[in-house]
């Protein structure tokens, strides 16, 4: 009696413990007292069930390996001239490294000492034999941790974006090699979402080549140290828009990466938005100098190679304050901010796979899953309650406690509920009797050999067990190997099976037996119904 008062006490901790765990999801509005002390997490619907975007994004990044070079051989050209080296030519050579062409043979053993102290990841090459070039070959191990360092750059620069736009309950998780998979659930605008997930977001400060002429470089002729980089050009009366080039300096005066603060404004004369940007304590610095050395100059504001404005230096700006104008929608200015504020992507990536999910069809799927479940519960339901009459009915109950509390595990773990999920419950379902099955027809057994009531049941759930435990725990395994080596769906399908072979395995041997015991030891029944 006092071994059966524990079990009905551990049955109503569990079933107490799976209505808070269910609360939250089954009502609209929690009251205000329940957020201070109780659980607040909601079972969480999968893209497939409430509809959004499907990423699978690779992230370039030998393009991050040939930016490292870049930066190496700008970095060198300094380093040459404090040390009054000369040299002819500097340029990247592909993903290997950086080439080095010097005017004077006796430089060499300088030249190597140098690199050999301030770029310890290349190995120097003498090059061409004959002649004055020396390459520098970044080793394999630096090369792996640069790529391994852009990817991870890229997951967090996309996570803090997709949290920045105000998606809930986005699922970003590293694929090997170097991909990232993004999962948008509920999202309304996908294309918006998407253009601002693969946005590189590189902002750079370039001064304007007033020395030469823009015609001269559309016609190939492009001095040594400058590119050409367009405008888009809106006319509003017109409508059209146009491409206007500009000949900057290549090396930029200031980058993104010295930015704070990126908030969408509104022009007080024009009410235009724009966007506001802050730099730190350094970058404010560097502002402050290149605005006053170079007054009525024309300084242009380039995000991803495409020049936004170039305006006049008028005077020169101090407190590390500057503005992007561009023609913005509300939008656009809003996407724009959530970029530079998140930081730009170390290097470009690639949507290798995309697929959205509508809304409506996701509600489908869910009337569609519940349908199944029920259609499939009630025949299971039905056919055990006539099989085994009064102890089908006992297994019956233990079926119906079985849902509550896979779903209040759900909850619990903070998993997400997906369409393979559903197909995993509906399974645990259909699984959760075969335990009950086992005993009923071990009881049988025993009952024909001529054993009293109270024996038979205690000898069909001992003997049962054995086999019982077996087949979950071999179950369980597959599942948690699913869970571990499988994508998306699969994991949705392993989760839900692994929650609800615990709660079948509890409800079927356990909650059955408080039942049996009650009404056979408490009771005294004399027969049963099976």
């Amino acid at each position: 009696m006092k071994q059966l008062r524990w079990r009905l006490a551990i049955l109503g901790v569990l079933v107490f413990f799976a209505f808070l765990y269910l609360f939250p999801t089954l009502s609209k509005e929690l009251p205000g007292w329940w957020s201070s002390f109780l659980p607040q997490d909601k079972i969480h619907l999968g893209l497939d069930l409430q509809g959004g975007v499907h990423l699978i994004l690779e992230v370039e990044v030998n393009k991050a390996v040939e930016t490292h070079h870049e930066r190496v051989a700008e970095d060198l050209k300094h380093d040459l001239r404090k040390n009054k080296i000369r040299y002819t030519d500097i340029k990247r050579i592909g993903i290997q490294g950086v080439e080095l062409t010097f005017m004077r043979k006796e430089d060499q053993q300088e030249i190597e000492k140098l690199l050999e102290i301030n770029y310890p990841d290349y190995e120097v090459d003498s090059g061409k034999a004959g002649e004055n070039v020396l390459l520098m070959i970044l080793n394999q191990k630096a090369k792996e941790h640069l790529m391994r360092l852009a990817a991870d750059q890229a997951l967090e620069t996309i996570r803090n974006r997709v949290d920045q736009f105000g998606v809930s309950e986005p699922d970003i998780r590293p694929q090997q090699p170097y991909r990232i998979l993004v999962q948008l659930p509920g999202i309304k605008d996908p294309k918006r979402a998407i253009e601002l997930i693969g946005q590189t977001a590189l902002l750079e400060f370039k001064l304007v080549d007033e020395e030469n002429s823009v015609e001269d470089a559309l016609r190939g002729i492009v001095p040594q140290g400058s590119e050409i980089l367009h405008q888009s050009a809106f006319d509003p009366k017109t409508g059209r828009k146009t491409n206007v080039p500009y000949l900057l300096k290549r090396r930029a005066v200031l980058t993104g990466d010295s930015l704070t603060d990126a908030r969408v404004q509104i022009d007080s004369q024009y009410g235009d938005p724009y966007v506001s940007i802050s730099f730190d304590a350094r970058g404010s610095r560097i502002f402050e100098r290149i605005t006053g050395e170079n007054v009525g100059k024309r300084l242009a504001i380039v995000l991803d190679n495409n020049v936004y404005s170039a305006p006049v230096i008028r005077d020169k700006i101090s407190g590390g304050k500057a503005q992007i104008t561009g023609h913005f929608t509300m939008n656009e200015a809003k996407d724009l901010a959530i970029v530079l504020r998140a930081g730009a992507l170390p290097a470009p990536v690639n949507i290798l796979e995309e697929r959205t999910v509508g809304p409506s069809l996701g509600k489908d799927s869910i009337r569609k899953g519940f349908l199944s479940m029920v259609v499939g519960g009630l025949l299971v339901i039905l056919f055990v309650a006539l099989y085994y009459k009064l102890s089908g009915l006992i297994a019956d109950l233990a079926l119906l406690l079985n849902l509550p509390l896979m779903m209040a595990g759900l909850a619990f773990f903070g998993a997400t509920l997906t369409l393979p999920g559903i197909a995993g419950i509906i399974l645990t379902t259909g699984m959760a009797v075969d335990a009950n099955v086992l005993i009923f027809e071990r009881i049988r057994e025993e009952l024909r050999l001529g054993k009293p009531v109270r024996g038979a049941i205690e000898t069909g759930y001992s003997r049962a067990m054995v086999t019982i435990l077996d087949s979950n725990v071999t179950t369980f395994i597959a599942a948690l190997v699913l869970f571990q080596f499988g994508t998306g769906p699969i994991k949705g399908f392993a989760v839900t099976l692994s929650i609800g072979l615990l709660a079948s395995f509890y409800t079927a041997v356990f909650f059955t037996r408080i039942i049996f015991d009650y009404l056979y030891i408490q009771k005294k029944w004399k027969t049963i119904s099976i």
